[in-house]
């Protein structure tokens, strides 16, 4: 069975397609083999080999996405958001202690500026439109370190470092092995029954877990193919969809939504593009938006759980014939999952609400450098090590994970405990909204009240007083949203995700 990055490109036809990208030929899972080991021969000419790590700033597209896989063969990939400001560069750069910094052969951003003041070795990726989709060469400053030659890294090497959000905290590294990214790639195309017919329309961005693992990793792994959208358009989309022709896609919530929004005036594609399934992770999908999807698209919606320290899937609902609950983010899809007392490491009985553990291969060894975050994320239970998601949950006596939010989102309402994730499929079925998300603002004597942005659906208009009435004949008295703020579009983080955390404080509701 496969254990590393480069195992995982080795076993397929070297003439199936690979990386597909807008008017660019398809690169062959062959070619892109090749192009690992070239990029190998390249890194070790600067230095660079196993445990080096190399960040990367490039935008979406097959470039990416083989820079990714080619330099994940040999040393440490860092991808980082190419939005990121020239200070979140210091920081980002400077926690990684990276080697060296990808960019384009044009780029003279503020990822740049930071890595010459850092003392980052700089290396141009150089890309030609007239080559396969994803080629490239790397251009650099040979001195950057003494030439060194070394093999493909292996499955307990670091391949993959990205950070946590950060939201609440100072963001945490979180190394992933090369025995994590196999591992959950197998999970991921075992749930879906991936294989070499099958073809990804990615269109999440490749520096997030979601789309390096679930879209790329998974697909490679299989021996499909990738076709590499230049990042999320909703207007875009469904051209794409006619161009790519693929099996599946995966995205946030969020994008599944706009994607909804414009299904209808899309019937035409849509009727000829034999999508085999639609794929939804990294925040829960409203029960309204999947029906609707399923409705409109005509494919099967699978949602999925997953997070960066699992190395992406954890759960997912299966493909038909199996059940597919709305509401629900499925049954175990790798990992052993359980549901643990918040405060101790005791695993509860079935049916009861904890907080969502795992254990599994495709688990972070936990966090680097930072002790008091692991002993606080990691416990022995039942000869087992486990991971604390900080989700809140409970699994039905079918084996379906339900979620209840995020611990650090639950809102404690003079001590009622209430559940966002509650609020907002209660308002989702007004039949005026198109988006919500239930927050907690500061009260003086509760501690925190019920709060709700609402975004109305095109060409309706929504009053709040009506909207609180919805759902106060719907929800005990506490649960009822005390402030609904009627927006155009909610504050989004950079992966498209609705964020609560913050959202107080972001809509100007905090004193």
């Amino acid at each position: 069975m496969p254990e590393t990055l480069f195992e995982l490109l080795s076993h397929h036809p070297d003439d199936a397609p690979a990386l597909g990208g807008l008017d660019r030929p398809w690169m062959s899972h062959g070619a892109l083999r090749n192009l690992a080991e070239a990029t190998r021969a390249r890194l070790n000419a600067f230095g660079i080999g196993s445990g080096d790590r190399v960040a990367i700033v490039l935008p979406n597209g097959p470039e990416m996405a083989a820079a990714f896989a080619a330099i994940g063969c040999t040393a440490v990939t860092c991808p980082l958001n190419p939005a990121y400001r020239e200070e979140e560069y210091d920081f980002y750069l400077g926690d990684l202690s990276a080697k060296a910094l990808v960019v384009e052969a044009g780029y003279d951003g503020p990822a740049l500026a930071s890595a010459q003041k850092l003392g980052v070795g700089v290396i141009r990726l150089r890309g030609d439109r007239a080559k396969p989709a994803g080629w490239f060469e790397l251009d650099g400053d040979e001195s950057l370190a003494e030439a060194r030659e070394t093999g493909y890294a292996g499955p307990d090497d670091i391949a993959l470092i990205l950070h946590t959000s950060g939201t609440t905290s100072r963001p945490k590294i979180v190394p992933l092995l090369h025995r994590n990214l196999s591992a959950s790639a197998g999970n991921i195309g075992a749930t879906l029954r991936l294989g070499p017919e099958d073809r990804c329309l990615n269109i999440m961005p490749l520096f997030h877990i979601h789309g390096l693992i679930a879209a790329v990793t998974s697909s490679l792994a299989a021996g499909g193919s990738i076709w590499c959208a230049p990042g999320f358009n909703a207007l875009q989309f469904f051209g794409w969809l006619d161009l790519a022709k693929p099996t599946w896609f995966t995205a946030v919530p969020t994008m599944h939504q706009a994607i909804l929004s414009r299904a209808e005036r899309n019937q035409e594609v849509l009727a000829r593009s034999g999508l085999r399934f639609i794929r939804s992770s990294s925040a829960s999908l409203p029960p309204q938006v999947m029906t609707a999807l399923e409705e409109t698209i005509g494919a099967p919606v699978i949602e999925s759980y997953g997070m960066t320290e699992a190395c992406h899937q954890m759960t997912s609902n299966p493909l038909p014939p199996l059940p597919r609950h709305a509401g629900s983010v499925g049954v175990e899809a790798g990992p052993l999952v359980r549901i643990a007392s918040e405060s101790e490491g005791r695993i509860l009985d079935a049916g009861a609400t904890g907080e969502v553990v795992i254990s599994g291969p495709n688990v972070t060894p936990g966090y680097e450098a930072n002790p008091a975050a692991n002993d606080s994320a990691f416990f022995e239970a039942e000869g087992r090590r486990w991971f604390r998601t900080g989700d809140q949950g409970a699994i039905d006596a079918e084996g379906y994970l339900r979620l209840t939010g995020r611990l650090k989102e639950i809102i404690n309402r003079g001590g009622e405990k209430v559940s966002p994730l509650e609020v907002d499929e209660v308002l989702m079925d007004h039949p005026a909204v198109q988006q919500v998300v239930t927050f907690a603002i500061p009260h003086d004597k509760l501690g925190e009240e019920v709060a709700a942005a609402v975004v109305p659906r095109e060409g309706q208009s929504i009053d709040e007083g009506g909207l609180r009435d919805f759902a106060a004949a719907r929800l005990a008295g506490f649960k009822v949203p005390r402030k609904v703020v009627i927006l155009d579009e909610i504050p989004k983080g950079a992966t498209g995700k609705l964020q609560r955390i913050g959202l107080a404080e972001k809509l100007g509701l905090v004193p």
